[in-house]
């Protein structure tokens, strides 16, 4: 009994020591592994903290070059529309004042003289136009008045003046405050010329895109019915200026009293928007003419004046002035 009690207490000690070294084992394990990932966690830790740390690190100016996105580029602003005011001119030595109308940057379709039935259009910047045609007032001053000569030797040709006209230059048609007539492209340009020094301010003619855009001013041309309020026409004379409607800019005669001198889209010279002689199919924003030997075959003059049309009495301007 003894042996076989001895034999079963020692097959119970050698169960309970395996149980015990399996539970130790397990333990040993677990601990093991939970060590292993404080080790995972730890190292993470100290690598986010590293790494935060050299992110926190302020980079150098050539660092920041190398490594920096370019911007973007802004766009460029779009250069500012110059915005005219209109304004009044005194001559120089002289009572004389003419008024100059704004007229706002665009563009207009004008007609090809060098291919009939096209047209072409022209972009124009802002300019100041005269508000009426140029009046024997202010063509006196250069043509009869000024003999001041006081302008710069490299602005000589500006000073040279009008030859004496056969008879009263006006025909008796009127005077003060009449447009100036029977007057030649190169005349009209040497009037701008003189204006020009005199004034410091850059005077010319128009081109007939300018003259033809201001002319029309973004607006449609009178009906037939409405000619006679804004034009003269088939008249026995030229009659004062601006006693007419003006177009929707304040611009006065463009249409009719004298045609007005202007550049041709050629470059030569041409009588724009009709006279007080036509009829009115002939008096319009487009009627076009170019001089003929008729407008001064009674000067006796060989050459032909170059100042003067002997029988060109629809012939007058307006002067342009640039920004």
């Amino acid at each position: 009994m003894d042996a076989r009690a001895d034999a079963f207490t020692k097959v119970q000690l050698d169960r309970k020591n395996k149980e015990r070294k399996q539970e130790i084992l397990i333990i040993f394990t677990t601990h093991s592994a939970i060590f292993r990932l404080h080790q995972i966690v730890l190292t993470l830790m100290l690598g986010v903290f590293l790494l935060s740390g050299v992110m926190a690190k302020p980079v150098s100016k050539q660092g920041a070059a190398r490594t920096a996105k370019p911007a973007a580029q802004k766009p460029k602003p779009k250069p500012a529309i110059k915005v005219l005011q209109p304004y009044s001119e005194l001559i120089p030595d002289t009572t004389v004042k003419f008024d100059m109308v704004a007229v706002p940057a665009g563009e207009v379709r004008v007609a090809d003289p060098a291919k009939p039935d096209s047209s072409q259009t022209v972009k124009l910047q802002p300019f100041w136009i005269g508000k009426t045609e140029v009046t024997w007032d202010e063509y006196d001053a250069f043509a009869f008045l000024d003999k001041s000569g006081k302008v710069e030797a490299s602005q000589k040709d500006a000073t040279s003046h009008p030859s004496k006209p056969y008879g009263a230059p006006d025909r008796g048609f009127g005077h003060h405050a009449y447009p100036v007539m029977s007057i030649t492209y190169y005349a009209a340009q040497k009037y701008c010329d003189w204006l020009s020094a005199k004034t410091g301010k850059k005077y010319r003619l128009p081109t007939e895109a300018e003259w033809e855009y201001a002319c029309r001013a973004n607006s449609p041309e009178p009906a037939k019915d409405k000619l006679a309020d804004y034009a003269w026409f088939w008249q026995e004379k030229t009659q004062a200026v601006g006693k007419k409607l003006p177009n929707a800019w304040g611009i006065y005669d463009m249409l009719g009293n004298v045609g007005e001198w202007c550049t041709g889209m050629d470059g030569r010279p041409v009588l724009r928007g009709g006279a007080y002689d036509d009829v009115a199919k002939d008096v319009n924003p487009a009627a076009r003419k170019t001089q003929a030997p008729s407008w001064n075959i009674t000067d006796p003059q060989n050459p032909k004046s170059k100042w003067w049309l002997s029988d060109g009495p629809f012939a007058g301007f307006r002067v342009l002035r640039e920004p």
